[in-house]
């Protein structure tokens, strides 16, 4: 009877230190512990220090910060299109703590224009929450004789294969944004690729080129000073920001160009986690201090559900995939 009491004994305690074990490995589970999050959260942006997506970016950490009792880190990690950072992503841990601020280019587009690609733009990642549009403007050189988009192509179908546009290289939204105006409007122009946004907006400034569709946060200061005149925007319809500028939609019905930044994870992410975070990122986009911000740059703060989000994503990967398809744009013409 003594070895049986001891058997049980030893059981019985073999059994205490598998609950207690088990219950430390619970507290060091930050779900089982009903926290999020219990350490620094990473937001990885993929691409270099100062554009539109890393301001957003830093210009939100610290409420978040506030609000969720953490910093959150900003890392840029730029390279390959975007490419480079959202594949570090794509392969982290989906506890949370790595983050993606992604765009349109990352994940509706590059899938189509890289022959081979790290990762899949919608189904490797979690969508949270859409974050922003940026204000995507046509804007042309003062030499250029027209102020409204159908007198620019009525120019530019007189001057068939002599008007050029600037883009920051082949495959960027900025060439997308180009050559389906130009197929839509049943005009031929030259393609001149430049190596970044910024020589491309400098290029147009100096009538090296004549045409350039890009961000507002690269156009609008030389649209102010008279060195880049605006014709439209390319969003389907017009901006809150600046209401009294026309779609080129209004010209060329159909026409559409939404620039997009959002917030991902990777993939299988638990749905509390995505939730939550989409509750509070939200919540910081809404601050008058963020709106303001963003708004003084052509970034105009939206608030999406984690499914509309998710449903925005595939829509858009679809939709772009059939249009650089058929205009026959790859990575490999830079």
């Amino acid at each position: 009877m003594a070895n049986a009491s001891g058997l049980t004994r030893r059981t019985a305690l073999s059994a205490a230190l598998g609950s207690a074990a088990g219950a430390v490995a619970a507290t060091r589970s930050p779900r089982a512990q009903g926290h999020f999050p219990n350490r620094p959260v990473t937001i990885i942006v993929p691409w270099a220090p100062g554009g539109s997506t890393d301001i957003l970016a830093r210009v939100i950490a610290e409420p978040l910060r506030q609000s969720m009792g953490q910093p959150f880190v900003v890392e840029n990690r730029s390279g390959a299109s975007g490419n480079i950072g959202s594949s570090v992503v794509a392969r982290a841990v989906p506890d949370g703590y790595t983050l993606l601020f992604g765009s349109m280019s990352t994940h509706a587009m590059n899938g189509a224009l890289f022959s081979t690609m790290p990762f899949d733009g919608v189904d490797d990642f979690s969508p949270i929450s859409l974050l922003a549009f940026v204000l995507n403007t046509m804007v042309v050189h003062p030499s250029v004789p027209a102020n409204t988009v159908a007198e620019f192509i009525a120019y530019a179908r007189a001057s068939p294969g002599k008007v050029t546009y600037a883009s920051a290289g082949a495959g960027s939204t900025n060439h997308l944004c180009a050559a389906m105006f130009a197929r839509m409007a049943g005009i031929d122009m030259v393609h001149v690729p430049y190596r970044g946004g910024a020589p491309a907006v400098l290029a147009t400034v100096a009538g090296q080129t004549q045409l350039l569709f890009s961000a507002g946060t690269q156009t609008l200061g030389h649209v102010q000073a008279g060195r880049l005149r605006l014709l439209g925007v390319t969003e389907a319809r017009r901006s809150r920001l600046m209401p009294d500028v026309p779609t080129v939609a209004e010209t060329l019905p159909g026409y559409e160009m939404a620039v997009w930044y959002g917030a991902l994870g990777p993939k299988d992410m638990p749905r509390d986690l995505v939730v939550r975070l989409n509750a509070e990122i939200n919540r910081a986009l809404m601050l008058p201090e963020v709106r303001d911000r963003m708004a003084d740059i052509g970034v105009e703060v939206v608030n999406e559900t984690p499914d509309a989000f998710a449903g925005r994503l595939r829509a858009d990967a679809t939709k772009w995939g059939k249009v650089i398809h058929e205009l026959g744009i790859t990575m490999a013409d830079a």
